[in-house]
């Protein structure tokens, strides 16, 4: 496939050497940038303590000016000279201090929502405002919560001073501060409070060079480091990583030795990377002399498990084709592995002219392994109860057998069943597997809940029950391994007995080929695209 040419910026954005550097810039440009907010927050805070600080300085000169123990007498139209007078000292103060307000106001301390203006000083040349004075008695409701709780705090003595900035106005207003002091009688309570409200486009004015300055510095400095560390990682870094990178990429199109790449940086991860490329070069080579050896052999190993699928297939009797033309029962059976070989295995086969054997069988693991000790337990079973054992009996036997032969440990769960032809009578035993699911004609699939035993191989000296039931006309019985129950699909969820007796409900009336055809489509169904993880295999038998 022809490689597609790269424009200007597609280069760009693929050159190593731009990318570090310019992500060394960009970083330096982050930094430079919190270093200026950091600075510019550092000076706000300390220019706005310093603001505060002073702002109270004045105010604190200023409440001298009034006479806390005449507030009342003032709004009730007495002391006039003495309320000119200090109507005019506060004008004064107001244009002496360079300030925008001088007043001073009683609040109702009933819930501190409304105050009463007694003097009232404006100087709205300080930053170009339009501030009206508020006459003697002029009655207003408290603009906000914070100036409220801010009355309280003073009233209460409970801080020498309150302060209030305004950087966002919506009325109008320049940006200000305004310091809130307490008037005091002389007994030292509270009777009004005296405010000074004073522009701070002076702050930002002292700010903004030093906010200048350390921005520039910060620049500078980040253009410095960026040019020396741009032009010491291209040298100590860059470099060897081209060379490395182009070194693999023609060895990924060659695919043989070219010159070792050696000693090739001070760095010691750049030094273990060329190193490893070399090594890696070498063992590549190494390997590919010998992939065609292995391959031989895997195909080899794959046939061979193709003729062990093939061998296990054939011992698995045709039960349908085996009993097609008998006058007693109708019977299909299927098995489908998960790897090429499985361990599950079934088995129908006549004792004598009136007596049926059934064997449903699952080996622990899956594999070769489990293939063979189907197998030897598959002929085990079959063979000693055609000698006439009781299922019981032949249970108990075969696990004697396997017990004294089985140092791999492995362990086999079996559902053995003798079906009298003549009467229906079936004499089961169950060494760890499944339930049987019947279906009585004109009813539904059931499970039939039977007393295990323990699996076979799995201790010497176990003892097996048994059961029995009548199956009649139309009857059919049911044979499955854990692969059908615990069938999982890719969210993790298992088929589970209830959908598949569902299923065999919907199908109950078809005959056994087609009831495990309806099976099998339905648990592909279910299961979909995950992967089969354990061996599926059925039986069912009908009674004519």
């Amino acid at each position: 496939m022809a490689k597609k040419k790269k424009n200007f910026f597609q280069k760009l954005r693929g050159n190593m050497a731009f990318n570090v550097i310019g992500g060394l810039i960009g970083l330096m440009t982050i930094f430079g940038v919190a270093i200026s907010l950091i600075a510019y927050f550092s000076f706000s805070e300390s220019y706005k303590s310093e603001y505060a600080v002073n702002t109270y300085h004045m105010a604190d000169s200023v409440t001298p000016l009034v006479n806390g123990d005449h507030i009342d007498d003032y709004l009730n139209g007495g002391y006039t000279d003495e309320y000119a007078k200090t109507e005019q000292d506060l004008q004064t103060s107001c244009f002496k201090l360079n300030v925008s307000l001088i007043y001073v106001i009683k609040v109702d301390t009933t819930d501190y929502g409304r105050f009463t203006s007694i003097w009232n000083s404006v100087n709205n040349s300080v930053d170009d405002s339009k501030y009206t004075p508020w006459e003697l008695g002029y009655q207003r409701n408290t603009s906000n919560d914070e100036y409220r709780a801010k009355y309280e705090k003073l009233y209460n003595k409970e801080s020498l001073y309150e302060t209030v900035f305004r950087f966002n106005t919506t009325d109008g207003q320049h940006p200000h501060i305004t310091t809130l002091v307490p008037v005091r009688d002389s007994y030292g309570d509270v009777v009004a409070i005296l405010c000074v409200q004073r522009p701070i486009n002076e702050m930002a004015k002292k700010m903004i060079p030093h906010v200048i300055a350390i921005v520039a510095s910060a620049v500078g400095m980040a253009v410095m480091v960026c040019v020396f560390a741009g032009l010491y990682i291209n040298i100590a870094v860059i470099k060897p990583v081209n060379k490395i990178s182009k070194e693999t990429a023609r060895f990924a199109k060659k695919s043989s030795l070219g010159e070792p790449l050696g000693d090739m940086s001070r760095y010691d991860v750049i030094l273990d990377l060329a190193h490893s490329i070399d090594a890696m070069e070498q063992d590549t080579v190494n390997y590919i002399e010998s992939i065609t050896q292995i391959t031989a052999e895997k195909e080899k190993i794959g046939a061979e498990l193709s003729i062990a699928s093939q061998i296990q297939q054939d011992s698995l009797p045709d039960v349908a084709n085996n009993f097609k033309d008998n006058k007693y029962f109708n019977i299909f059976a299927s098995m489908d592995p998960a790897k090429e070989v499985g361990g599950d295995f079934y088995n129908a086969f006549l004792i004598d002219d009136d007596h049926l054997g059934l064997i449903m069988a699952d080996v622990s693991g899956k594999g070769v392994p489990a293939a063979l000790f189907m197998m030897v337990t598959n002929v085990l079973i079959s063979n000693t109860a055609q000698m006439g054992q009781r299922p019981s009996e032949t249970l108990e036997y075969v696990n004697k057998m396997i017990c004294l032969h089985n140092r791999a440990g492995m362990f086999v769960t079996v559902w053995l069943g003798i079906l009298e032809l003549s009467t229906g009578k079936l004499i089961s035993t169950n060494a760890g597997h499944e339930n049987p699911i019947i279906y009585r004609k004109g009813g539904m699939f059931e499970e039939i809940v039977e007393k295990h035993g323990f699996v076979i191989g799995g201790m010497p000296g176990m003892k097996y029950v048994e059961q029995e039931m009548t199956l009649n006309k139309g009857d059919k019985l049911f044979l499955y391994t854990d692969g059908l129950p615990e069938a999982t699909n890719a969210d993790n969820q298992m088929f589970k007995i209830e959908r598949a007796i569902k299923t065999l409900n919907k199908c109950k009336e078809k005959s056994p080929e087609e009831i495990l055809s309806s099976m099998s489509k339905e648990v592909n169904k279910f299961v979909g695209d995950a992967p089969q993880f354990d061996d599926l295999t059925m039986m069912c038998i009908e009674i004519k």
